[in-house]
């Protein structure tokens, strides 16, 4: 098994140099899967001066770099459009030269608040604006881009759209298919549903139903045709098209059959056709759910984003868009509030929140000088900053582009029927087409030819993809749903797929192995008090207290069974300590230099200290009417699911490492407690995202594991992004999968079951090729001069029913997941 190589702490970043050259971005409608994106892409990259271009199906955008001087953004529409795809809005002609490197996203504080290694460069903006203001080659132009919640409008405008399209041809389609479901399945049973009036109206149905709803598929089919290339689309437009002309004809033309002058109707596969539309759109219906839970992630970070703030304008505050902020202005922002934008403290103190930032689980304090960001969240005091940057220069504004760039870069996972259908419908249509030549050679009066005709038919519905279709969303619907019973929330088949190739697991620390708050850990007496009585005097005065800290010590004390007297002359200087009166002692806790300005000696408990420090705990010196009196210490302390998970994930093969925006000691603390060897700490958002591009770029399948708003990018860069369901709705929303039940002990479930899925999805192909394999050389005669058999169309769509059948009663075998004594 392969080892993580040792990070080395803390980890940064090296500046990238900003690329060369203008950058646009086009829409693009009518993409389905990975092959139009494929198509897209070599499509750009063919055109005259284009340096480079991907594709984003998520977002439906294409963001090409090329020389302006070269093409401009309406050639690169053309041949996008020339692709066989649709550009519905094109920008001017002058595109934007590439953005300069950024700074500004915030590291993970340091005991004193400080970051902890300088912010990123080199990353680049990636921008979504529709129109772009005039550059001329060679001279820089103003960094200007729509905003994210524009973005996120449009894009959740497009999924509406495309969702409301898609439930009424799904319904449209199912209704018109049930009668046609219980014309076929009645074999004679019902008279009224035999003979011509119900073969024309089956045919009626079927046509509604294959080129109403269906029609898609045929139009992307020949898209497909057109660029010599072969898809689902043309497996199913050659399915249901076969099925519907055959039918067709046997209803409209019956005497071009054998046998129909003695009274025998051919039968007809409207069913077939009807039936094929309807399932393979209810799969895209789903699949652009899917989709929009990914477009949730970055409308959930645009919501943290506060609308309005104060402006402090002399002795007058008012309230202004948020939107309308600049450099320079002063900002004043409430307890429970949240910070607009990103700014330096002048005046007050306060802690406050950035676990959305930094993964840190204690809040910082902040006093004048102190940076604050904007989307955190102030907690205790009241403070006013001055503005330093605003709009797509913020923090917050950072990651929303980490994760929009995450999503478009993760490449869909091909799906081994679109593989194989490349090969596999040409080799189809060649068999058919061969057959037909062959009978009408051997025959060519008009009996022979309707024995061709036949033969042709009766190749073309065997290999009807009805059963390939099924092969992954059968296995899939079932792995979901019994993944759901188990409290495994997965985001359709390529999630369950990427998951079961997982080697690798990069685990997030704060509220993922831990429970994400303060816990009392240690009660240090050095006077002589007894740690009880110690414990009392503190939690008593830190009651007054708000701080996590306090709550920590006043919880402990509480679940000790330790009671508290009643405090007074509460004061606190935040960022140092609190002092009170507790039954008429004087009562001081904070830190060891607060202590010391007090006059009081701290050497005596200062290697402890240093030692608990070295746990990853938090402690705080503890002074009594003026003489050091011991210590209290809290942590953050890993949980009993997640050393079963870790240790879970040992026994199925996969690497693990811990990823985290926590200080070095307090993460190497608890990946010891757990058996974890690899830890990254210190580190940002966008430096997660990177770390886990580095493993995928060394060859290793990842998955990453998170619940926190700074997990974002890293879930959506991962192979497999899963998130905790306790976390928050931005993580959830960016994940691949989500573990609503149990938090990380599910993690061995959720591999454990995208394994079986997986294996469940091969053998299903297996049984949807083998009926072809043996059924299109005796659909097309081959096996008649040795031993007379021929196989009509009637037996081709039998055998085509088989393959399904097998298909789903596989798929069906993982209802029994996890109730068995091994799932492997």
């Amino acid at each position: 098994m392969a080892t993580i190589p040792q990070p080395v702490q803390p980890t940064s970043a090296k500046a990238a140099p900003a690329a060369q050259g203008a950058r646009t971005e086009l829409p693009v409608q009518g993409m389905t899967c990975a092959a139009c994106v494929r198509r897209v892409e070599k499509a750009l990259r063919a055109a005259p001066g284009v340096q480079d271009a991907a594709v984003n199906l998520v977002t439906r955008r294409a963001t090409i770099t090329y020389d302006a001087q070269a093409t401009t953004p309406a050639a690169l529409a053309s041949a996008i459009v020339e692709a066989g795809y649709e550009v519905p809005e094109v920008p001017p002609a002058a595109s934007f030269p590439d953005a300069a490197p950024i700074t500004g996203v915030p590291a993970a504080p340091q005991a004193d608040g400080a970051p902890a290694s300088p912010a990123i460069t080199g990353v680049h903006a990636a921008s979504m604006a529709p129109e772009r203001p005039a550059a001329t080659a060679g001279a820089p132009a103003a960094r200007q881009q729509s905003s994210a919640a524009e973005r996120a409008a449009a894009m959740d405008a497009a999924e509406q759209k495309e969702q409301r399209t898609l439930r009424r041809d799904v319904a449209i389609a199912a209704l018109l298919t049930a009668p046609l479901l219980a014309v076929a399945m009645s074999h004679g049973a019902i008279p009224a549903l035999e003979g011509a009036p119900a073969r024309w109206l089956s045919l009626a149905l079927a046509t509604v139903v294959v080129f109403g709803p269906g029609r898609r598929f045929f139009r992307l089919a020949w898209s497909a045709l057109r660029h010599r290339a072969a898809d689902m689309n043309t497996l199913v437009s050659l399915g249901t098209g076969a099925a519907w002309l055959y039918s067709t004809a046997a209803v409209a033309a019956p005497g071009l059959f054998p046998h129909a002058e003695h009274g025998h109707a051919p039968p007809v596969y409207f069913e077939a056709a009807a039936a094929i539309v309807t399932f393979v759109l209810l799969g895209k219906l789903l699949e652009t759910r899917a989709r929009k839970r990914l477009a949730d992630a970055v409308r959930g970070l645009v919501a943290l984003q506060p609308k309005t703030a104060r402006r402090v304008r002399g002795d007058a505050e008012e309230e202004v868009p948020a939107s309308s902020l600049a450099p320079g202005d002063l900002v004043r922002v409430r307890p429970g509030e949240r910070i607009a934008t990103d700014g330096e403290v002048v005046d007050g103190a306060s802690a406050v929140d950035e676990a959305m930032l930094t993964g840190e689980s204690m809040p910082v304090d902040k006093t004048a000088g102190s940076a604050v960001f904007g989307g955190t969240l102030n907690q205790s005091g009241a403070l006013t900053f001055r503005v330093t940057k605003t709009g797509a220069d913020t923090a917050l504004a950072r990651i929303v582009e980490s994760v929009e760039q995450a999503q478009g870069s993760r490449a869909p996972i091909a799906r081994l029927a679109d593989v194989v259908s490349g090969v596999f419908v040409p080799v189809v249509l060649g068999v058919a087409s061969l057959a037909f030549a062959a009978w009408l050679a051997i025959d060519p009066t008009a009996a022979g030819l309707a024995t061709a005709v036949e033969r042709f038919v009766a190749v073309l519905v065997i290999a009807c993809p009805c059963a390939l279709g099924l092969a992954t969303p059968a296995a899939v619907a079932v792995g979901t749903g019994r993944g759901a019973e188990l409290g495994v929330l997965v985001k359709g088949g390529a999630a369950l797929e990427a998951a079961s190739r997982v080697d690798t697991v990069l685990l997030d620390k704060t509220g993922t192995l831990t429970s994400g708050r303060p816990e009392l850990t240690d009660v240090v007496d050095l006077a002589g008090h007894g740690e009880a009585a110690l414990l009392g005097l503190v939690a008593a005065a830190e009651r007054e207290s708000e701080h996590p800290v306090a709550r920590a010590i006043v919880e402990g004390a509480r679940g000790r069974g330790i009671g508290m007297e009643p405090a007074s002359a509460f004061r606190a200087e935040i960022g140092h300590g609190i002092e009170a009166r507790v039954s008429g002692r004087l009562v001081r806790v904070g830190t060891a230099a607060w202590l010391q300005r007090a006059g009081i000696d701290t050497v005596a408990q200062e290697a402890e200290a240093d030692r608990l420090a070295s746990l990853g705990r938090t402690p705080s010196f503890v002074a009594v009417d003026g003489r050091l009196a011991g210590l209290v210490a809290v942590a953050d302390r890993p949980t009993e699911e997640a050393r079963r998970a870790v240790a879970a994930m040992a026994e199925l093969g996969v690497e693990v490492a811990m990823v985290t925006g926590d200080r070095a000691g307090a993460a190497r603390a608890v990946a010891d407690e757990l058996g974890i060897r690899a830890v990254f700490a210190e580190v940002r958002p966008e430096d997660k995202a990177r770390i886990v591009r580095e493993q995928r770029a060394a060859g290793r399948r990842v998955a990453m594991v998170g619940d926190g708003i700074n997990d974002a990018p890293a879930l959506a860069s991962a192979d497999v992004g899963i998130a905790l369901g306790n976390g928050t709705d931005i993580a959830i929303a960016s994940a691949d999968v989500a573990l609503i039940r149990g938090g990380i002990v599910g993690l061995p479930t959720a591999l454990t079951l995208a394994r079986a899925t997986l294996r469940t999805i091969r053998q299903n192909l297996f049984w949807a090729f083998i009926y072809n394999v043996i059924g299109i050389p005796i659909a097309a005669g081959l096996l008649y001069p040795l031993t007379g058999w021929l196989l009509s169309p009637v037996l081709a769509s039998a055998a085509m029913s088989l393959s399904s059948v097998s298909v789903l009663g596989n798929s069906l075998r993982l209802r029994a997941f996890g109730r068995r004594g091994t799932d492997e």
